[in-house]
């Protein structure tokens, strides 16, 4: 593939730019595959950043938004609505959290802000707690526990509450620095941005403890790695780890805006009503789409192959300019012995679309949960051939 046609002057000129956009252009999607407007096909081991779980134009997802919006495509959370509920329990159940409380929103940021925001809320404390190399979001209280961003691109004044980082993985940096003047610690079970670093079940198992003896709340940010994405509903359920929230968006809709966050019951009950808001947030179209994402992982019995898929490519792809992986599920990191944006877009000449990470070493894998066997064959033989 020798990359895509060049965007109109029209289109690159009006869009403010937001990423550093890849040498393609996308004309259409079917499966796991894109085509670009010369008509060459991709592999899309990217998923748009972790959201198109169920590939492009699946049909039951198709004919779910089809059907919703012809019954009706919008209401507010001020009426009630069937689908909404619907959604909102099967959400909770597919968590293994039945008795979990349901806020739905539009994206994984407003999820982790309206999460941070409860915390300081009911706890009555100003400081919050976070991990070196996380990304939370970009908005004002999720970027704040972001690594990173104050430095680079924060752009606010100051910062909603006061926030520490705790380096990955050492319980003693837990008891120092969460403490009763924390409101709440929140993580990235498996970080995403960073290059699909998995923490371990000892770090997080301490997290939920240290906040049990201190009363501060342990928030588990699972815009990435959740609904199916490292092979388990969430990772939640691989650490055997019950979050007080947990926040989950991109796969949540497959393409389709939405995001929510899961509150404990006992913490649910602190919130009266119109303490939180949201236009947009469950709206009926998202609701159809996470029905029916759902629907698909647990008929298609795609988590299961998210943990095949996921381990094949451990097992296969350390081949060419990859020495190592990590991560989980199909949240895949690739360790590069050359730089990693070199690799991909040797990989894109081939037809392959992968993403990077801000590790300049870890090449990163989140593509759909219908991938094959022999697309991660295509990837190893690709690797092969790249020079070392």
């Amino acid at each position: 593939m020798h990359g895509a046609a060049p965007i109109s002057v029209t289109s690159r000129d009006s869009l403010l730019p937001v990423f550093a956009q890849y040498p393609l252009e996308v004309a259409s999607a079917s499966g796991v595959w894109l085509t670009n407007t010369r008509g060459e096909r991709v592999l899309d081991l990217y998923g748009g950043h972790a959201v198109a779980a169920l590939g492009y134009g699946h049909p039951a997802w198709t004919a779910a938004l089809a059907r919703q919006a012809q019954l009706c495509q919008f209401q507010s959370n001020a009426v009630s609505m069937a689908v909404r509920a619907r959604a909102a329990a099967r959400l909770a159940r597919f968590a293994e959290l039945p008795e979990a409380r349901v806020f739905f929103v539009n994206s994984g940021a407003e999820a982790n802000e309206n999460a941070l925001r409860i915390a300081v809320r009911t706890t009555g404390r100003a400081h919050v707690a976070a991990v070196e190399g996380a990304f939370h979001g970009r908005t004002a209280a999720a970027a704040a526990v972001s690594w990173g961003a104050q430095a680079k691109w924060y752009g606010f004044a100051r910062t909603p509450f006061n926030v520490s980082f705790l380096a990955r993985d050492d319980a003693a940096a837990v008891r120092r620095r969460v403490t009763r003047r924390t409101a709440a610690v929140i993580v990235e079970p498996v970080q995403g941005l960073a290059g699909a670093v998995d923490l371990k079940s000892e770090f997080l198992a301490e997290l939920r403890r240290r906040c049990n003896e201190v009363g501060a709340l342990l928030i588990f940010d699972e815009v990435q790695s959740g609904v199916g994405r490292t092979g388990a509903p969430f990772a939640a359920n691989l650490h055997r780890i019950v979050p007080d929230l947990l926040t989950t968006a991109k796969a949540l809709g497959n393409g389709f805006p939405c995001a929510a966050v899961l509150i404990s019951p006992q913490l649910a009950a602190q919130l009266p009503v119109e303490s939180l808001g949201t236009t947009f947030g469950g709206g009926p179209m998202a609701c159809a789409a996470i029905e029916a994402v759902l629907d698909a992982i647990e008929s298609q019995q795609l988590l299961a192959r998210v943990r095949h898929l996921g381990a094949l490519i451990r097992e296969t792809c350390s081949v060419g300019p990859v020495c190592g992986h990590q991560g989980a599920g199909l949240l895949v990191g690739l360790r590069t012995v050359p730089p990693a944006r070199e690799v991909q877009a040797q990989l894109l000449e081939c037809g392959i679309l992968a993403g990077t990470s801000s590790d300049s070493h870890v090449l990163r894998l989140l593509p759909p949960f219908i991938l094959e066997d022999e697309h991660v064959e295509l990837l190893r033989d690709t690797l092969r051939e790249l020079p070392s």
